[in-house]
């Protein structure tokens, strides 16, 4: 199926989920933890199929059209995902001998990082990070210019990079 087959027949729909539900799916779980992710993943394939005919495929692709709509859902979602980032946050845990990923996950550094992030730039970035879109699909997938896309994810790394940086988890 090509990216520009139109979405209203039950059969390409039926191709677009399953062409592209694992990678909503990753996405979601990423946002909001694997219990949650199949009920959003689900609910972005059923606003996608309520709404498939509304798809214009000249101002974009399918796969940003869906992106755009998981990450809707997932806005809705964005309180209990703040509160999460803070759980981690607060969550005091011994650690790993090994392994600077490791370190800052377990650390809680990266959650608090990640609670501090606009919503645009966490949405952004975590587009980027976790859906594996580039710049172009996270701008269709936001509505949002690609140069947009590159201001907040500049900002968001300049944010994260003390986090991330393998002297700020070392004592």
């Amino acid at each position: 199926m090509t990216e520009a087959t139109p979405v209203t027949g039950v059969e390409p729909f039926t191709e677009v989920h399953d062409r592209y539900f694992p990678a909503v799916y990753r996405y979601v779980a990423g946002r909001l933890g694997a219990q949650t992710a199949e009920d959003v993943a689900a609910e972005t394939f059923l606003v996608a199929y309520d709404r498939r005919k509304t798809f214009d495929a000249g101002r974009g692709e399918v796969r940003a059209w869906l992106f755009g709509i998981a990450t809707n859902l997932v806005s809705r979602h964005r309180r209990k995902e703040a509160r999460h980032y803070r759980a981690l946050a607060r969550i005091e845990v011994p650690r790993p001998v090994e392994g600077h990923e490791n370190r800052v996950v377990m650390s809680g550094q990266l959650g608090k990082a990640l609670s501090r992030l606009t919503s645009g730039e966490r949405d952004v970035l975590l587009l980027v990070a976790l859906a594996d879109l580039g710049y172009a699909e996270v701008a269709e997938a936001l509505g949002i210019s690609p140069g947009t896309v590159g201001s907040r994810l500049t900002r968001a790394r300049k944010k994260l990079a003390p986090v991330l940086s393998p002297e700020a988890t070392d004592d």
